[in-house]
């Protein structure tokens, strides 16, 4: 017991060789985060963990925290040595401030050192992430500095100094003095010194040719988006970002984009404006138009045990199709009345998911010969009219699947895929140069896994060991001056409460906006304040909007005195698909031409066809909605 007692006197003896001149103590208060405590003492969190390797697993209120001393240096510590001397072990020791817009990535990839060793110098990575103008501790068994080798850039046609300054992460004048011959002009070909010396003053050219360059030049007009990029060159995003990394922190006007000089780009324009289209039928020849809906008569006068009336009350399948069908008949009764040389046929596609009469149905009523066809509601339904009359190339609109689809030359997908809608709310938020952040449930792994693999410039807000948001972590990640878009993944009311709180909180010092991807209904609940998701100005990506122009009044006032109750989502939808099939077939020109050059809006859809790889073609009408001050859903523009 007595030699117990002395090897602990001895070690405590040893420590205050090791303290006693370089820290002070500091008594935690309640709420004191290390952040706080590191910001007092003008030290980094790195300094306070080294002396107290404990609070990195719990820091509570009244614990005592050994701090260096100023005069210590922020990130040297003293340790005896076997002669007795102080020896200093910051020489050993490189650090890194945090600059705006770096991220982890670039940071161990500049110090050539892995995403392991460097949060596990620094800590506090892991609980508070990365933060503008925090000071890093590179592990110097890795590296002692940075390696800097000497890169040149030669001058491409349409160049600026500020672009190829931007493009290497340097100032302008950083780069007039690495190379004072181009002050006053930047020559085509000019071979640049960027970054290190070079070997041999004599070896500098001054206006080297560039014959045949590897790379050409593209300036990002508005709008655009690292996705029409990504079409425009048929190069993947990720193959993009390789070649310019500086993309990833957002597209911007003006940019100058570097892509190989082999590919031919191929402007792609996802930004038309929405038009209204006015009849142009010249030729005297009346359209044809079919719609294959599933009424699925047969079964219903089949049916011994229930009536029409107990059937449309347990029938959802049922009440959609007709909803869409008084729908399309409003839009068959609007065209007649503007006198428009269409016949319209309507057919019961007698379909479930798996059957359907559609070949029957082809082939008795000749449907080679009409100009379109809107239906069946199935997905594999829809292709299977399709391929029944792709020989003659006849559109067949798919009015309601959200699915994908196989690749059909003459499909046309009215609905938005979900990815489609998560894409455009994304590329709708770096428009707006935004700091995008996101809160996910531990649960949502399908969520984390998208955005690390689509989204990967979004970070994730650090969760407390209860899953609840880490307000503290949270706050650290928001950025000035910018719009934080805060996205929001969970159906945990409590995770919801604690994210909404945090937000409204800091809502007087930072521009915050709550951003979810699909419908919660957790949102809806009376648990949630309300007026709070009005305050954050809760947005979404949606298939429509809601139409409070007075033509939308009109609408919704003629469908109620017809049908004695208020137009659904799908009603609206059976007018909105019909009468924008039948406007399309009377502008003079193919329905796959208007597809290709038009973009419409009806009552509460958009229609804004693309071809898709493969064949057949997708609808990327997509809004941005919401809520306003006035408690109102509006289109973000």
């Amino acid at each position: 017991m007595k030699c117990f007692f002395a090897i602990w006197i001895s070690v405590l003896m040893f420590t205050n060789v090791v303290f006693a001149q370089g820290t002070i103590t500091h008594k935690v208060e309640n709420g004191e985060t290390i952040n706080d405590i590191a910001k007092k003492y003008q030290v980094t969190p790195y300094d306070i963990y080294k002396l107290n390797p404990d609070v990195q697993r719990k820091l509570s209120s009244k614990m005592l925290l050994l701090i260096p001393s100023k005069s210590a240096g922020s990130s040297k510590v003293v340790i005896p040595s076997k002669t007795g001397l102080k020896v200093s072990n910051s020489s050993a020791e490189v650090t890194h401030k945090v600059m705006p817009k770096e991220t982890l990535f670039g940071i161990e990839k500049k110090y050539n050192v892995s995403d392991a060793d460097l949060k596990k110098a620094n800590p506090f990575l892991e609980t508070d992430g990365l933060q503008i103008d925090q000071i890093l501790v590179i592990p110097s068994k890795n590296v002692l500095k940075p390696v800097v080798k000497t890169i040149y850039h030669d001058v491409l046609p349409k160049e600026t100094k500020f672009s190829i300054a931007k493009q290497y992460g340097i100032t302008v004048a950083e780069l007039e003095n690495k190379n004072p011959e181009i002050v006053s002009n930047l020559p085509v070909g000019y071979h640049l010194l960027i970054k290190g010396n070079p070997v041999k003053k004599a070896e500098v050219v001054q206006a080297k040719v560039v014959t045949a360059p590897k790379y050409i030049t593209y300036e990002v007009k508005p709008k655009e988006t690292l996705y029409s990029l990504s079409k425009m060159s048929g190069m993947t995003q990720e193959d993009l970002l390789v070649l310019n990394p500086e993309l990833k922190n957002g597209v911007e006007i003006g940019m100058l984009v570097k892509f190989p000089a082999n590919i031919t780009l191929i402007k792609v324009d996802d930004n038309k404006e929405a038009v209204n289209l006015v009849p142009k039928h010249n030729s005297g020849e009346r359209k044809k138009l079919a719609l294959l809906l599933p009424f699925n008569v047969a079964k219903i006068q089949g049916d011994t045990l229930n009536t029409i009336a107990s059937r449309l009350k347990k029938d959802k399948f049922l009440n959609m199709t007709l909803d869409f069908y008084a729908g399309a008949l409003m839009a068959i009764d609007s065209v007649k009345t503007l006198g428009l040389p269409i016949d319209v046929s309507i057919y019961d596609s007698e379909e479930t998911k798996n059957s359907s009469n559609v070949a029957a149905i082809v082939n008795a009523n000749n449907l080679q010969t009409v100009d379109a066809v809107i239906g069946p509601f199935y997905q594999n339904n829809a292709e299977a009219a399709a391929r029944l009359l792709s020989a003659n190339n006849v559109p067949v609109i798919s009015p309601l699947s959200k699915d994908a689809g196989n690749a059909i030359a003459n499909l046309y997908q009215t609905v938005p895929a979900n990815d489609l809608l998560k894409t455009k709310m994304f590329d709708f938020m770096r428009s707006k140069k935004g700091n995008i952040l996101a809160v996910v449930d531990r649960k949502k792994v399908s969520v984390i896994q998208y955005l690390q693999q689509n989204q990967k410039d979004v970070r994730l807000v650090p969760l407390n060991t209860n899953g609840t948001v880490s307000a503290e972590g949270l706050k650290a990640m928001l950025l000035p001056n910018v719009v934080n878009y805060v996205l929001l993944e969970t159906a945990n009311t409590w995770m919801v409460k604690t994210t909404i709180s945090a937000l409204v909180s800091v809502m007087p010092n930072y521009q915050v906006q709550l951003v979810v991807l699909e419908p919660n209904e957790t949102l809806d609940s009376d648990e949630i304040n309300f007026s709070n998701l009005v305050k954050l100005k809760l947005m979404y990506p949606s298939v429509t909007r809601d139409n409070l122009m007075p033509e939308g009044v009109v609408f919704e006032n003629k469908f109620k005195k017809l049908n004695s109750i208020t137009p659904s989502d799908y009603a609206t939808r059976g007018f909105d698909v019909t009468f924008d099939t039948m406007m399309r077939l009377m502008q003079n020109k193919s329905f796959e031409e208007t597809a290709n050059s038009v973009v419409t809006e009806q009552f509460e859809n958009k229609f804004e066809y693309n071809k898709k790889e493969g064949g057949g073609y997708v609808n990327k009408g997509v809004y941005i909605l919401y809520y306003d001050n006035d408690l109102t859903l509006k289109v973000a523009n």
